[in-house]
């Protein structure tokens, strides 16, 4: 008898620590604080990620330090070729097409001061048309399986206000880029 009420407390106890382990949120690459300047004024009008719930970051934002300087000018998800990329937000597509060889994607994003921002998605198989007013979540295109500059396969995601990058990450509200707190459920005993 003894031993099996161990056998149930052990077993409840790695449950219990295999649910809090996976509901831990997922380390977030480190932003330099020069970040965090390039994203002022940036409004957080998104309401989707662009693939997936809650994508993997690859690659983060790495703003040059001077116009034509090394960088990384966007934010690299993990996105399988195929997957639905969808807008971020509200607005109409300035581009669909390629670009270097990559479908590319750009959208001016409704209500976010003049000029609008843009953002870009690549590479895309785009699924909309120069002009086409698109509202948030609704479809762009899908990956494309080859033009991906990481590997494995991602999504690059941008965001320019003019000629000025900036952190695409900004357009996110918190409750997009974190996961929910770690709640812990009732395990049915005998």
């Amino acid at each position: 008898m003894r031993t099996s009420a161990f056998t149930r407390v052990c077993t409840r106890l790695v449950l219990l620590v295999a649910l809090t382990l996976a509901a831990a949120p997922a380390p977030q690459p480190s932003r330099p604080a020069a970040a965090d300047a390039d994203t002022a004024g940036v409004p957080a009008v998104g309401r989707a990620w662009p693939v997936g719930v809650r994508p993997r970051v690859l690659r983060g934002w790495e703003p040059p330090a001077t116009p034509y300087g090394r960088g990384h000018r966007g934010v690299d998800l993990a996105a399988a070729p195929g997957a639905r990329v969808r807008a971020v937000a509200a607005g109409r597509v300035s581009f669909a097409g390629r670009v270097a060889g990559r479908g590319v994607v750009s959208l001016e994003l409704d209500a976010t001061g003049d000029p609008p921002l843009r953002t870009t998605y690549e590479p895309v198989h785009p699924s909309v048309t120069e002009g086409t007013e698109v509202a948030a979540g609704e479809p762009l295109g899908t990956v494309e399986p080859t033009g991906s500059h990481c590997a494995p396969p991602c999504l690059h995601w941008g965001l320019r206000r003019a000629d000025t990058y900036l952190n695409p990450l900004a357009l996110l509200p918190p409750a997009l880029l974190n996961r929910a707190p770690a709640r812990l459920l009732p395990i049915p005993g005998p």
